[in-house]
């Protein structure tokens, strides 16, 4: 057999490689989230998408913590802000909004999870804190009880995309689920008679609709819940000001 004699090709003649970027490493990591799972994003496995070597990466991306808030932020892009503009009653047109953040975060489970500890500091996540901020002072909020709300607003909405999103991928998601309700119908009424009372409302409201009432008890708790050093706040546990 004639060995394969093939000619070299110039470099000149290769396709040139697009320069690499900080936006086209969040979005490759991206893409490998979306189809791999975010266990998949380590620096080798981004370098092999774009064709080159991890060191080449850290130039642009300091960590997977940093590179994982930048997903996030740009995740955040697609949360729907057209609430904050919209007619309506402010609390509705807010929940929307957590609804849709939670949402984006529930496709993704794993950056969910990275979102309990790690936050984004881009314009998206800037754009959706104002967002927010905006409507809590068409409620009356005082500003600075805003300040602290927006906080527990979205941690509320990122734990729940987070577990819920885990759940749902878990394999063994529905069996754990059924244990429960076994344990809480098989539960005793003598020793657990607020259980017993309660067996199917404890198991009951899964879905948008228990989401939207956790959201609509922590607007309200919101409105009536100062500050520790607001005026007129008495000290005293139980005690609030409306």
């Amino acid at each position: 057999m004639a060995p394969d004699i093939r000619p070299p090709v110039s470099r000149r003649e290769r396709p040139a490689k697009p320069p690499l970027t900080r936006e086209g490493i969040v979005a490759a990591a991206v893409r490998v989230m979306q189809a791999e799972g975010l266990d998949r994003v380590t620096m080798r496995r981004l370098a092999q998408e774009l064709d080159t070597g991890p060191a080449s990466l850290y130039v642009y991306v300091r960590n997977t913590a940093e590179l994982q808030a930048a997903m996030l932020e740009d995740l955040l892009g697609q949360v729907d802000l057209a609430p904050v503009t919209a007619a309506g009653d402010w609390r509705d047109r807010l929940t929307e909004i957590l609804f849709s953040y939670t949402a984006i975060l529930f496709a993704q489970p794993g950056l969910a999870q990275s979102a309990l500890v790690t936050r984004p500091s881009g314009p998206a996540y800037l754009s959706l804190a104002e967002g927010i901020l905006a409507l809590l002072s068409a409620g009356g909020v005082p500003p600075a009880r805003a300040a602290w709300a927006v906080d527990l607003l979205l941690h509320f909405a990122t734990s729940t995309a987070a577990e819920q999103g885990t759940r749902q991928q878990a394999i063994d998601a529905d069996d754990e689920q059924e244990t429960l309700a076994a344990v809480l119908r098989e539960a005793p009424a003598g020793r657990f008679p607020h259980i017993a009372a309660l067996r199917a409302e404890l198991m009951s409201g899964a879905g948008p609709d228990r989401l939207r009432w956790g959201f609509a008890v922590l607007i309200s708790g919101i409105l009536r819940t100062p500050r520790p050093e607001e005026p007129g706040r008495t000290g005293e546990p139980g005690n609030t000001v409306t």
